[in-house]
């Protein structure tokens, strides 16, 4: 009884939320079906904006058409949970008739077995010495068969009970962990959707939603990306410098923002032979602020997840601007229209003093692309290894 009402309660509950998600852009999503159609529309949008020029206008329309599409998600996550919900209230019901059913029939077939075996001396033979003539005999005969087939019935009926009555209990226990993983994709999303809208107001806000300031802002990101594509290749122009030891300081970050770059950061990459890899797996677990996502400690960050043995490049405590691979920028910022895959980490500390990670020897190197922006860096190999990392956007000391 306390679980029906709990599910009650639940549906009452998800009914105003899913009211207010009800409607998209006017457009009435009144069943799942619907929404998978509505869904496919909005994704098809998507990838036509995608091809579209690359202007203010086409990726704001971009951002709109994926919190549409993420809505979407959310109302049919939400006809979902219903749905389940009600099947398993539905199961609910069924498995209570069902015990009510076995209780009774077992009561009967409990009954049943105490008047067989008061009754266990009777047999053919009995009933053939007892009975006065063959009419008797027959009928006596026909009641004992009778009697015989229904117990077999009424112990077919309980077995057949018992076993609906398992398959409902296991159903429903699928149905409650399906509501579950229902409910933690709603979360989920729910996230997804908070972060494209402040994605949305932060590239208003950083454009001033002015077309020549997004355009500037995206000329300066080109020139990054495509620099340090060359540099990770080998095409940066390096120069001995000397051996370091693990610890000495080898650099520091460039303060504020320079030609390629929006701001202050140490953009730290680390290759095992001519493999880019995710320097977390090198670094140790440290002191952070994660201001990777839609803002700093925000549920949306990238994953901060070091498990190594390095010290950090820069002091503790880290500040992550960006991670590794497909991050939240990539997904949700202007940057995704630019590179979907981010090879190393952003990070800055509490001073702007860079140190080797390892022993090893130092190179001073710089990359100028066709805009004539230089991005310096230092590339330590590492000793006795087979590993290399990158600081960029620092000067040597």
């Amino acid at each position: 009884m306390h679980n029906k009402n709990y599910i009650k309660t639940f549906f009452i509950v998800l009914f105003f939320f899913f009211v207010s998600a009800f409607f998209v852009n006017g457009q009435e999503c009144k069943n799942s079906e619907e929404c998978q159609k509505k869904i496919a529309e909005y994704e098809k949008k998507v990838a036509e904006v995608r091809e579209q020029k690359n202007t203010l206008a086409s990726h704001i329309q971009l951002m709109n058409n994926q919190i549409q599409l993420t809505t979407l998600k959310i109302v049919s996550t939400e006809h979902a949970i219903i749905t389940t919900g009600e099947e398993i209230e539905d199961l609910n019901t069924r498995i209570g008739a069902l015990n009510e059913s076995l209780d009774y029939l077992g009561t009967v077939l409990l009954a049943k077995i105490a008047q067989g075996y008061k009754n266990h001396q009777t047999n053919i033979f009995d009933i053939l010495l007892t009975s006065q003539d063959a009419a008797t005999l027959t009928h006596r005969v026909k009641y004992l068969k009778t009697v015989q087939d229904t117990d077999r019935r009424m112990a077919f009926k309980v077995q057949q009970a018992k076993d609906s009555f398992e398959e409902q209990k296991k159903l429903r226990e699928e149905k409650k962990v399906q509501l579950d993983a229902l409910k933690e994709t709603l979360g989920a999303q729910t996230v997804t959707l908070t972060s494209q809208k402040q994605s949305k107001q932060k590239l208003l806000e950083v454009t001033k939603n002015d077309e020549r300031t997004y355009q500037g802002l995206l000329d300066k990101l080109k020139s990054e990306y495509a620099a340090i594509q060359a540099i990770v290749s080998g095409a940066g122009n390096e120069s001995l410098v000397r051996e370091v030891k693990k610890g000495d300081s080898i650099a520091s970050v460039i303060a504020g923002a320079s030609c390629n770059s929006a701001g202050g950061h140490l953009h730290f990459i680390v290759k095992e032979g001519d493999s880019v890899v995710n320097p977390f797996s090198y670094l140790k677990p440290v002191d952070h602020t994660n201001c990777s996502g839609s803002s700093c400690g925000s549920s949306d960050g990238d994953p901060f997840n070091p498990s190594g043995s390095w010290d950090w490049p820069i002091n503790p405590a880290i500040e992550l601007e960006q991670g590794y691979g497909s991050t939240w920028a990539v997904r949700n910022s202007w940057v995704g229209r630019i590179y979907n895959f981010h090879n190393g980490i952003d990070i800055n500390g509490s001073s702007n003093d860079v140190k080797a990670v390892t022993d090893g020897t130092l190179y001073r190197g710089s990359f100028s692309g066709s805009s004539g922006c230089a991005l310096p860096y230092v590339k330590l190999v590492h000793k006795d290894s087979n590993n290399s990392s990158f600081y960029l956007h620092v000067y040597l000391r």
